[in-house]
């Protein structure tokens, strides 16, 4: 499916059209990107079967945005986008990562200063020359200065939400051929980081060269790097993706290697050292009768290596799940028999944080239940955005139109094949108040309280704790406001957050949006070790959101969160529970 790909191309003739002052426009055209990313058919497929009468279908797109649709996948490129970077020839995608430059500025910048990349940007700050621009100062300045370094590690790692489908794609290209006989993804991917930098994929075949052939015919592939006997690298859309091939037997061997992290590796190594083995990306092997261990890498009697499970038994160790495998105890507790029982992806019955078309959802709210229904979930709770500092747009509600939502819901659920709660998403202004009346949050089912304004604060944990301890809050949402590679987000004390948490049985969530995971498994594991519960939700804007789920889960596994942690693996009297 293309529909990243063009979804992107709409972004950026959003930006580029703010950036040129345009209005109304932008706003279309991020709206039909954000419908074109969630459809569930092939946007290509559509194109070859209808045209643009088929690609103006999906909600949101109209005929002038189909039509340049089309002509993006029948020629590659937008004559009008065209034009428009070669009237504003700048680095968008990296200056916009800076916290506080938005198109607007980078159109401002370039007309007056004529900046086009992140190193202009920052020469231009340190001299002084932006503060001299009008409708910028001093204090603009130095936050520019402030957050460059920030945009341009960004720019340095891809988001795990845009490298794992990618990874999987690679994955079902090489699965089922005859000259593979095992695949799979290693390095931080495989742990789950949310952040990557290379996309590694390692094969276990007989014949390297045939795979390595197979793999640079990707039709994906936008170019081939490089390419071995038994190595290549392509990339694809702009992410560099690593291919390696071993013998069989020594497939778990190096897919443990390869999967780190550096510090587990470390510890694991220093544990066979102790028990006279050597372990490599090779195998693990009894080295107590070798006069010098360090003479070769397949040195010893071979113990094993063709599956994971070998080279941790040799240590006398369970397999780790790959998650939790960063050098912080995971060792110690194998050893103890201590290792979490963790979270599964299976074991969420329901979504407490899902918007709807009321506010700045694109589905219905009988769409999002029978969505959540499908996937086999228990329950689902609305919570669409309540008015308050920092909603985007106007799409906040009133204390009256969140009542009068509860007749829409309620006339849901009387049909629904699932419990249905209602609820709302409320703001946490700067000084930890959360905006929305007591008398409405007493009300409802659930309360999520997130912040979305004053995120450039410089140490906010007695705000979210004061938000925690809210009489009426249930969850506290995505508790930094971090965009990952866009804006860092709060300065939070976990450890003190979720010892309040744990205090007044407020969740902390873990947001499965791919661009939040927020809390991060750092995080998580501060609740985990606090006895905070954990709520691992969604946030989605439309059914094909509530597929993210995954990345929470995955996030929570990296915190070593178990599925007692979890309100939302209760059943829906256990919710109740919780939430009363």
């Amino acid at each position: 499916m293309r529909n990243a790909e063009v979804a992107g191309l709409l972004e950026e003739f959003a930006d580029l059209l703010e950036a040129q002052g345009v209005e109304y426009k932008p706003n279309a055209y991020r709206r039909a990107a954000e419908n074109v990313r969630d459809h569930a058919r092939a946007i290509e497929d559509l194109a070859g079967e209808g045209g643009e009468d088929a690609v103006a279908e999906i909600d949101r797109v109209g005929d002038a945005i189909a039509a340049k649709v089309v002509e993006y996948l029948d020629t590659g490129e937008v004559e009008e986008l065209e034009a428009l970077r070669e009237e504003l020839p700048v680095d968008m995608a990296a200056l916009t990562r800076v916290e506080g430059v938005g198109p607007k500025t980078v159109g401002t910048l370039y007309e007056e200063l004529g900046i086009t990349t992140l190193d202009e940007l920052e020469a231009a700050a340190e001299a002084g020359e932006i503060r001299e621009v009008k409708g910028f100062g001093a204090k603009t300045e130095q936050n520019i200065l402030d957050n460059v370094a920030f945009a341009r590690e960004a720019g340095q790692r891809q988001r795990l939400g845009d490298a794992r489908p990618l990874a999987e794609d690679a994955l079902g290209h090489l699965e089922g051929e005859s000259v593979v006989e095992r695949v799979d993804v290693a390095g931080s991917i495989r742990r789950w980081r949310d952040t990557i930098g290379d996309v590694d994929v390692l094969v276990a075949s007989d014949d390297g060269e045939a795979v390595v052939d197979l793999f640079t015919d990707w039709p994906d592939a936008d170019d081939v790097i490089e390419a071995g006997e038994q190595k290549a690298s392509v990339r694809v859309d702009g992410i560099r993706v690593d291919l390696r091939v071993v013998v069989p037997d020594e497939f778990g061997a190096a897919l443990q290697y390869f999967t780190g992290s550096k510090a587990h590796n470390v510890d694991l190594r220093n544990r066979a050292i102790d028990r006279g083995l050597k372990l490599n990306e090779y195998g693990v092997f009894d080295v107590s009768g070798v006069d010098d261990p360090d003479s070769g890498q397949r040195v010893g009697e071979r113990l094993g290596g063709a599956d994971e499970s070998e080279m941790y038994g040799a240590l006398d160790l369970p397999v780790i799940p790959p998650e939790i495998r960063e050098g912080t105890g995971e060792i110690d507790a194998a050893a103890d028999g201590e290792l979490p029982d963790l979270l599964t992806e299976g074991e969420v019955r329901g979504d407490l944080h899902t918007h709807t078309e009321w506010s700045d959802g694109a589905n219905t709210i009988g769409g999002m239940v029978e969505a959540a229904a499908d996937r086999g979930y228990e329950y689902h709770c609305v919570t669409d955005h309540a008015d308050g500092p920092g909603v985007f747009g106007d799409t906040g509600l009133s204390d009256d139109e969140v009542r009068e939502q509860a007749e829409t819901v309620a006339a849901v659920r009387e049909d629904a094949e699932i419990d249905v709660l209602h609820g709302v998403e409320a703001n946490i202004d700067a000084e930890g108040d959360v905006t929305t009346s007591d008398d409405l949050l007493a009300d409802l089912d659930v309360v999520i309280a997130s912040p979305h304004a004053a995120l450039d604060q410089d140490e906010a944990t007695d705000r979210l704790i004061r938000a925690v301890e809210h009489p009426y809050v249930d969850v506290l949402g995505h508790p930094t406001g971090r965009l990952i590679n866009q804006r860092p987000g709060l300065e939070v004390d976990f450890e003190r957050l979720a010892e309040a948490a744990a205090g007044a049985g407020t969740a902390l969530e873990v947001n499965s949006n791919p661009a939040r995971l927020d809390c991060n498994g750092d995080a998580v594991r501060a609740a985990v070790e606090a006895g905070a519960p954990i709520a691992v939700n969604t946030d989605a804007h439309s059914p094909a959101e509530l597929d993210n789920v995954r990345y929470g889960v995955h996030t929570a596994r990296r915190g070593w969160a178990e599925p007692a942690d979890v309100v939302n693996v209760r059943d829906v009297e256990g919710l109740r529970a919780f939430l009363e």
